[in-house]
């Protein structure tokens, strides 16, 4: 059985109470850093850990952040010892869609046909002339001066510029803090638990065709606000990424940026059904960890858990709902 794994909440994290930047290593063909040098090497003090606590068990909750610098050497003295301490680590939440090797494999087809314009069009064509330039200028900054395939849909152009450009800004998405984690879980014989919806897709083929229905406008709005977050985040990106080390919760809390991400979740959903998988999804996901969080608070006088900080810093948020179920959540 092969199996689909989809991970929500974006990564935007907190905590670790020592780390390290260093410059990614360079051949000398390589161009100098796209980005200004504004992170510090060496050792800082990571903010602390959320705290969920009722009846003498505690919850300890690190904060995950994305992007990061690729050159970062993480570590932390205080989680480690916090995981140490605990009998069971909750993994990041997942969603996990379970289509079986052989169907996956008839999704193949589907699969390349979702990635092109459904009617063939190229960007140039499909794209204003000013925001065909604009592309077309981030196209060559980051993906060199080659053609590239000028029929992706506007949403695949997005997300291929967008990783294109992390990767030559020396930034990556990788979980990296997670996977620290879970080698201090390990070598501590800490048991991980995952937290994991397991959703099943009566139709996928017809879910991927259903990507033919997102409207082209919602499409071109993903696209322009991914093109203006590269074009005015890059920088700030890494300077978050010193918040975060840094422990400075309330520049992340004040950091404001175009987040490509709703433009784009926007435009996946415009089509109900896949809106309706969504939500579902969602709602599912939060209550399972709700659960799994809830269940390990009342087992164990100690648990470890990886969050987004997303979900940490919202209001209304994963933290809030355990509030309103009486546990006490401490920040930072």
């Amino acid at each position: 059985m092969a199996c689909l794994v989809l991970i929500f909440g974006g990564v935007e994290g907190a905590v670790g109470n020592a780390f390290m930047l260093t410059e990614p290593a360079r051949t000398p063909a390589q161009s100098a850093p796209l980005l200004d040098e504004v992170l510090v090497t060496g050792e800082r003090p990571g903010p602390g850990m959320w705290r969920v606590s009722k009846g003498g068990h505690d919850l300890w909750i690190l904060g995950t952040l994305e992007p990061l610098p690729k050159g970062m050497i993480w570590r932390s003295g205080t989680v480690e010892a916090q995981i140490a301490a605990s009998q069971i680590v909750l993994a990041p939440p997942r969603v996990s869609a379970d289509i079986g090797f052989f169907r996956g494999l008839t999704l193949l087809p589907s699969l390349l046909r979702a990635r092109s314009s459904p009617d063939h069009e190229t960007l140039e064509q499909i794209l204003p002339h000013d925001l065909y330039m604009r592309w077309l200028a981030l196209r060559v900054k980051f993906l060199g001066g080659g053609s590239g395939d000028e029929r992706m849909r506007p949403m695949v152009a997005a997300l291929d510029l967008y990783s294109h450009a992390l990767d030559q800004s020396g930034l990556t998405s990788d979980e990296r803090v997670w996977e620290e984690v879970e080698r201090i879980a390990r070598d501590r014989h800490v048991r991980i638990e995952p937290v994991t919806l397991n959703l099943k897709i009566s139709d996928p083929k017809g879910a991927i065709h259903d990507l033919d229905q997102i409207p082209r406008n919602s499409e071109i709005a993903c696209l322009q606000t991914t093109m203006e977050r590269l074009e005015t985040d890059l920088g700030p990106m890494r300077q978050r990424a010193v918040m975060w080390a840094q422990g400075d919760l309330g520049g992340l809390r004040a950091a404001n940026y175009p987040d490509e991400r709703i433009a784009c979740l926007d435009a996946f959903f415009s089509v109900p059904e896949l809106r309706a998988q969504f939500s579902r999804a969602k709602e599912g996901l939060i209550d399972k960890w709700l659960a799994a969080a809830t269940q390990a608070l009342d087992q164990n006088v100690s648990t470890f858990a990886v969050l987004p900080i997303r979900e940490l810093l919202e209001a209304d948020g994963w933290l809030a709902r355990l509030r309103a179920q009486g546990y006490t959540v401490q920040e930072p």
